[in-house]
């Protein structure tokens, strides 16, 4: 089958000032004509710069057995807090093939080669124009002094010895490097970060405390959190390199022009640093462009979609939907319009392995005795059940369902929210209240009650305070807690 193996050209314009314009502005890029597309032939690739293919080796470690990952996550940081407080946390099954590799660019945003060096005694990629990180001998006049209280003199090695000991034993640290070191440190970063950072994007370390600095408060102006730069700067060390005029804007209006409001924009800078890397021309737009044109997201979907999932602007796009969509169909039968809501109310179902998510999830649904049209319906209607974990999620509340509320099964093609409640703070409290009210109906218990707002139920369902109910809620917690104590000793 024929493919369009070229970046398509693009007249620049200026940024859009909704997803309207911007969508118009991108109608110069060419796609096969329709006598094509009848023919067989793909209708839209999407391309991405490609310059260093290590950066996707999903198995890359540090020496501390950290894993170094390309993509957008952070073992050491906290999950970002869901809104609701009623419903689950949500598990990414994330599958890593699909991902396209993105552009290194320096500080002049021109692409340099890789090049291999030695860092005591391990291999360490860096940059053509990068320096060398092995440092000649300073003269006397160029050590860095400290004078200590008690009077005493010590020389500028002793000074990063003791100021970054972990650091200067792992590398040969510069004296230059610490006015940088120690802005970052005010962002909570420390020594094993630092080394991360070396390990992951060596040159990052050698840019100028000023240069960091602006880019830095840059970003901070358009939204992203002092507690998130940390995170970013791990993620995305390059990010350090970029100029604020060539890149840092140029992306902030791409995503301006989407329709992203300006508060939420640095939570996408926080959710996905790596979008700084590609080519707004040649990798974000025709992304873009194949959301709305191949996958067929509304361009007035566009700005929910990608709030929903920054990520999925640094995807092989074509690729990850393709794979799902024709997974879908021929599981489930599941038609192109109901695969389109689903990435449009979730568009991290575009993230999920197969293997090891969608398809776990779907044998689940058939062992309870959904039929497929049953399960279509349930995750066209709520997909973030394909994300929900088996054994601490769905089966603890399927079996709540038919052993304690006298349900069907059937009864979740009706109320598939139920699924996404959490058990503990909402499903088993309103139940257990109603119950001790003698407000529960005999038979199958109304899975509507557990629909509304807490002050809705206790008005509709229960006829009592809401003070009274949430008393009631914290006790049952209590017992519960302790319960579990008990069992864990």
């Amino acid at each position: 089958m024929a493919t369009i193996s070229t970046f398509y050209p693009y007249n620049p314009v200026r940024p859009a000032s909704s997803p309207s314009s911007l969508f118009s502005s991108l109608r110069g890029w060419h796609l096969v004509s329709k006598s094509a597309r009848g023919r067989g032939a793909h209708k839209f690739v999407v391309l991405a710069a490609h310059s260093n293919p290590k950066v996707l080796k999903t198995n890359r470690k540090s020496r501390f057995g950290q894993t170094l990952s390309p993509y957008d996550s952070d073992e050491d940081d906290e999950a970002l807090e869901d809104d609701d407080e009623d419903d689950d946390v949500l598990v990414d099954w994330l599958s890593d093939e699909e991902f396209a590799e993105p552009a290194d660019f320096n500080s002049n945003d021109k692409k340099f080669k890789s090049q291999k060096i030695e860092v005591k005694g391990r291999r360490q990629e860096k940059g053509w124009d990068a320096r060398s990180f092995e440092s000649p001998k300073m003269l006397k006049s160029e050590q860095v002094i400290s004078f200590e209280p008690n009077g005493s003199v010590k020389a500028g090695r002793n000074l990063r010895e003791n100021r970054y000991p972990r650091l200067s034993e792992e590398i040969n640290l510069d004296k230059k490097w610490i006015p940088l070191l120690d802005y970052l440190s005010t962002f909570g970063m420390k020594e094993s970060h630092f080394i991360q950072m070396y390990e992951r994007h060596m040159s990052s370390l050698q840019i100028n405390v000023c240069s960091a600095q602006e880019r830095v408060e840059y970003l901070m102006s358009v939204g992203v959190k002092h507690r998130d730069v940390r995170r970013i700067i791990l993620r995305q060390p390059q990010i350090l390199e970029y100029t604020v005029e060539k890149n840092l804007k140029a992306h902030v209006a791409f995503l301006m022009g989407l329709g992203i409001p300006t508060s939420r924009v640095g939570q996408i800078i926080a959710a996905a640093p790596s979008l700084f890397s590609y080519s707004v021309e040649n990798s974000l737009k025709p992304t873009v462009r194949y959301l709305v044109e191949e996958v067929g997201i509304k361009e007035k979907d566009l700005s929910k979609v990608i709030q929903l999932s920054p990520q999925i602007l640094v995807q092989r796009i074509d690729i990850s939907w393709n794979i799902r969509y024709m997974f879908l169909t021929k599981e489930l039968g599941a038609p192109r319009d109901s695969v389109v809501k689903m990435v449009t109310k979730h568009p991290q179902l575009l993230h999920y392995s197969i293997d090891d998510g969608l398809l776990p999830r779907i044998n689940f649904l058939r062992s309870i005795g959904m039929r497929n049209s049953d399960i279509l319906k349930v995750i066209t209607s709520l997909t973030q059940v394909l994300s929900l974990s088996l054994e601490e999620n769905l089966k603890p509340k399927y079996l709540y369902l038919v052993n304690e509320l006298q349900n069907e099964v059937q009864s979740l093609t009706k109320y598939p929210m139920y699924l996404s409640l959490s058990l503990d703070q909402r499903i088993r409290p309103r139940h257990r209240f109603l119950v001790s009210l003698k407000k529960a109906p005999k038979g199958p218990f109304p899975l509507g009650s557990l629909v509304p707002t807490d002050e809705c139920f206790c008005q509709q369902w229960a006829g009592t305070s809401l003070d009274k109910y949430l008393a009631f809620r914290q006790r049952l917690l209590l017992k519960k807690f302790a319960e579990k104590y008990e069992k864990s000793k």
